[in-house]
This record gives C-alpha cells, structure tokens and sequence, in this order.
C-alpha cells in the first residue's frame, strides 16, 4: 500500500485535501480508523443529539478531572467516523472574525491573516442565503460545501434578535460576511434537507477518482527515517503494517488524535516522551500544549405560551417528523434548529465580539434529555477568548490507549469575570420587551442566583464544553519554541510531515470550529502542492466605530 500522499483522518480538513490533492492528479491514501456514516441519525440535521452519544461514531474522550470545576470530567466528543466531528456536531456554520486571523498572523502564523484565508472561505462554499438578505458579496458561490438557513418559522427565534436590538446591539443579516457582530439569522451545514458534512462535500467525490482510495485502519505511528517522514503504520483487521508515503505523510486526526499520534511517532516534549520509553526524533515542547477549547452554559426560560419545540417531544411526533425527513428531505428533520445567533463584546475596549450565542427553541440538554419538563427555550452562551491553556499528554504508549486531556478550564482570573458578565448581559437580553409575551420565568440559572459567588458556583456546577478543542500543534515561526508547524503545516525539524487540522490554530476562533477547520484543508492543498496562494482580499471588515467607548 502506498500513495503520494498519505492523510490521517477522514476529517474536516482530512476530507477537503484529499479532494484537492485527488483534484490535481496526485495519489491520496486516507486513514480512518471510523467506519460508514450512513443512516439517518448522522444524515438527519434534527437528530444531533444522536451521533454524538453513540460509541460507533465517536472516540468517547473525556477530560481529566477539571479542578476549577467541581474535579467534573467533562465529555469531549470527536468522530470516529467518515467525515469526522463534521459528521456528528450542530452543523453550525461560523468562519470565525477578521481579527482571530490577523491575531494568527501577528503571532507568528505568516500567511494566515483574514485578508489571506477570506479567499478560501469564499472557495469552499456555496452559498444558500434561501431569500433572506445576507452579504452576497463576502460569500462563495462555487464551492462544495453548501452553506444555508434554517426558515426561522418560530415566532421565538425572531424575539431573540428583537431582544437584541432593544437592549441597544446591532443587527447583522450575515455573520460570516462583512460583519460578524450583532443578532441575525445562524447559518448550517444543511443541503437539500441532509447533513452537508465534509464526507458529503469532499469525500465521496473525491473517492470517485481513481486516484484517491480510502482504508479503514487505527494509525499507530508515523514511520521516520532518516529524519523524513515515509509512511504511517497502521493496524487494520488485527494485523500491523506500513503504508508508504512517496511524497508527504499529512496529519489531519484532530487535535486530540493529531498531538497523540505525533508523540507516538517520537515528536514532542522529550521528557514526557522518555517517560513512555519513545525514542526522541524531534524535541517540540509545544506538541500537545496550548490546549483551548470554548465553555458554555444554557440560559434556560420557561416559556408562558406553547409554541416551543417542546410540542414535539413525544414518540408521535417524532415519528412523523422522522417520516416526512425520510420520504421528502422537509419539515422540522431537515434544520439542526439553531436558526437565531448574536456575537456580542462583553464590555468596552474589546474590538471584536467575545460572546456567542446559539438560541435553541426548547430548553433541552446538549445530549437530548429534556432538562425542563414543558415549554421552555434557552441560549447556549459563552466567552470566545479564554485564556486558560490544557494539555493533551499520552496515557502510555500503546496507540490504542485514550490519551489525557486537561482543559485547565478557568484556571485564569479574567475567565471569571467574563462569565459574569456573559450570565448577566444574558439576563438582560431575555428581560427585553420582545420576550415579554414568551417568558414566564427564569429555570437556570435561576432568579435566586444573583451575586458574583452564586454565578461562580453555577458556572462551576453547569459549564460543558462546547466541543471546540483546538490548538495542540500550534502554527508559528520556526524560532519559536512552542510552535510545532510553520506557516505552511510542516512539522518542524521533521522532514515530508504536515499537519493540517483545528490542531494547528495558533489561537481559537470566534465561533464554531467546522468552518475554519475546513478552510484549513482547503489552503493547505496549496502549500502541499506548492501552488501560488489564491490572491489576498482587500476587503475590509466592520468594526464598531465606538469600540473603545461602548460595550453596544
């Protein structure tokens, strides 16, 4: 077995490089340890809850006890299957702001800049605005992945950005276009009804070229002589073996897996790697290190009228709506129900957005028990720029062994106070009038929960993850230390390997993760292929004008 280029996982970006790669003529050989992602829980956008909780699509991670958080050990879910996390998460679609990748750029990422990535984003989509005004301009009109909007039917999910501009924030009709902040409409991975994960955007029409194959195989480590990468090892069917690269090895396992297997293989922090008896080849301190990942609570209200979601959660109606899903790709199946999103600045002096938030029509939990017996409607909120820092590490050095993950969630001071302000900037939003006619009390946190300590101790007590690890093979200049690639993905002081996935943000977007995580993808296959740069954009983002005065 053996190809030019060799990617480890059939992810996110795994899964638009081998349709680039397939694209320019070059033999692809994808890895992927997950299997089929047929069927109608992965296919389905309203059964998300589904996929994420089965130990057939997903790797079942979990955190270390998380001391700033009761010593919980929190979930952190990752596909184990085709099209990875793109084939289990909301679909919610966000490119992240300008900002986060100038901020890449500034902080040793050459290349990276927004005026740089907007040309990929535009690549990789296709956008569906379906007649609801939006930024054409901003947008992509040719690319694989479509792009559109749930139909925003419930009356609920217009209070939420009503509430928003009472409460003095702007309104935004495209988040992803020329301006991220304010309430508008949230955008979805969604095409013709179905999931439009990367496996359906990039896989499938890349595996119809003869030149690009798939195999399904638990990689082990990557094979180095000579300080150049030559293939991976791979076990598969009981059996161990090596595929050979001819040209580059590329990992693209996520950034859980991706640190994990580069550790194996001998790259890392030489202490830790001695401890597991691996012979070092490449002494980077950084791999597995600059762990982030974004926290999020449910703001939950009771509603005084029943007009939320809550009517269907029975075994009737959910039959129905599965049927209608099934037989015409319509109705309440076909949108992940996430149609209403605002990004905020906690405070003034902040130039961009530091809060988002999803609206959810039901007060439900991420896993899909009810949380709130009876009508109910909630916001998934948090802070976008934690400071904290986690560290993904191995647990021994047997490749079939879970590696340990430690968020260090809140172990910085100022997460704390962003909280704060995120829960009661929150409170004042849902007290608007837009949301008088709906709201009938509060259920979580609570009315009783008022003081700096009771919304320390809620957070504590409520925050999950919001499933955006990132950040664990950081993207710098080869003098820095803690950078594990350069600019263009290749592993420093390894020869032939690259790694292209949500591991390599040097700093966590604004948003979810999908977006960027595939443009990623897309703009390495041209450094891969060592193709010019699609031409930066000279488009200029908005930025309110009084950031440095007003929070609104």
């Amino acid at each position: 077995m053996e190809a030019d280029f060799v990617i480890v996982g059939a992810g996110s970006a795994g899964c638009a490089m081998a349709y680039r790669l397939g694209e320019a003529g070059a033999s692809v050989l994808v890895i992927e340890h997950g299997g089929t992602d047929a069927g109608p829980f992965i296919q389905m956008p309203a059964a998300l809850s589904y996929p994420m909780n089965m130990k057939r699509y997903d790797w079942g991670y979990t955190s270390e006890p998380e001391g700033n958080l009761d010593g919980r050990e929190l979930a952190c879910p990752r596909g184990k299957v085709i099209g990875g996390s793109s084939s289990i998460n909301g679909m919610v679609y966000v490119r992240g702001h300008a900002m986060d990748y100038d901020h890449w750029r500034d902080s040793g990422a050459e290349g990276w800049g927004y005026a740089d990535v907007l040309p990929y984003f535009r690549r990789m989509e296709t956008w569906h605005d379906g007649g609801h005004g939006g930024d054409t301009y901003w947008r992509g009109k040719t690319g694989p992945l479509h792009v559109s909007r749930g139909p925003r039917k419930n009356p609920l999910f217009k209070a939420f950005v009503e509430a928003g501009k009472q409460a003095g924030y702007e309104a935004t009709d495209d988040y992803n276009g020329e301006k991220q902040e304010g309430f508008g409409p949230m955008e979805q991975t969604v095409h013709d009804g179905r999931r439009w994960s990367a496996a359906n955007a990039y896989l499938r029409p890349a595996l119809k070229r003869k030149n690009v194959e798939m195999i399904r195989a638990l990689a082990h480590r990557v094979v180095i002589e000579e300080g150049r990468a030559v293939g991976v090892e791979v076990e598969r069917g009981g059996t161990v073996e090596v595929i050979r690269a001819n040209r580059e090895v590329i990992l693209a396992a996520s950034s859980i897996n991706s640190p994990k297997i580069l550790m194996l293989s001998g790259i890392g922090p030489a202490e830790h790697l001695a401890e597991h008896g691996i012979k070092v080849i490449a002494d980077r301190p950084g791999v597995g290190g600059n762990l982030q990942d974004h926290l999020e609570v449910y703001m939950q209200m009771a509603a005084s009228q029943p007009i939320t979601l809550y009517k269907h959660w029975n075994v009737v109606s959910k039959a129905v709506i599965g049927a209608q899903w099934l037989f015409f790709k319509k109705g309440m199946g076909a949108s992940n129900q996430f149609e209403s999103a605002a990004f905020i600045r906690s405070r003034a002096g902040i130039p961009y957005p530091d809060i988002q938030y999803h609206f959810l029509p039901i007060a439900v939990r991420y896993d899909g028990q009810a949380a709130a017996e009876g009508h109910g409607f909630q916001a998934h909120v948090g802070p976008m720029r934690s400071k904290s820092r986690g560290r993904v590490s191995l647990r021994s050095a047997n490749p079939a062994d879970n590696p340990k993950i430690n968020f260090n969630y809140m172990s910085h001071p100022d997460d704390w106070e962003e909280w704060r302000r995120c829960i009661r900037l929150t409170r004042e939003i849902f007290a608007q009038d837009a949301f008088k006619p709906f709201v009938k009390s509060e259920i979580q946190p609570g009315a009783d929960v008022q003081s700096d300590e009771q919304i320390d101790a809620f957070v504590r007590e409520h925050a999950e993850s919001a499933y955006h690890p990132c950040g664990t093979c950081k993207m710098g200049r080869r003098d820095d230390k803690d950078a594990v690639v350069d600019g263009h993905g290749r592993v420093i002081g390894v020869e032939g390997l690259r790694v292209a996935d949500s591991s390599i943000f040097p700093r966590i977007t604004n948003g979810n993760l999908n977006a960027p995580s595939i443009m990623v993808g897309e703009k390495m296959s041209d450094h891969i292929l060592g193709k010019d740069p699609l031409a930066a954009s000279n488009d200029t983002p908005w930025v309110h004008p009084n950031w440095e005065t007003e929070q609104r």
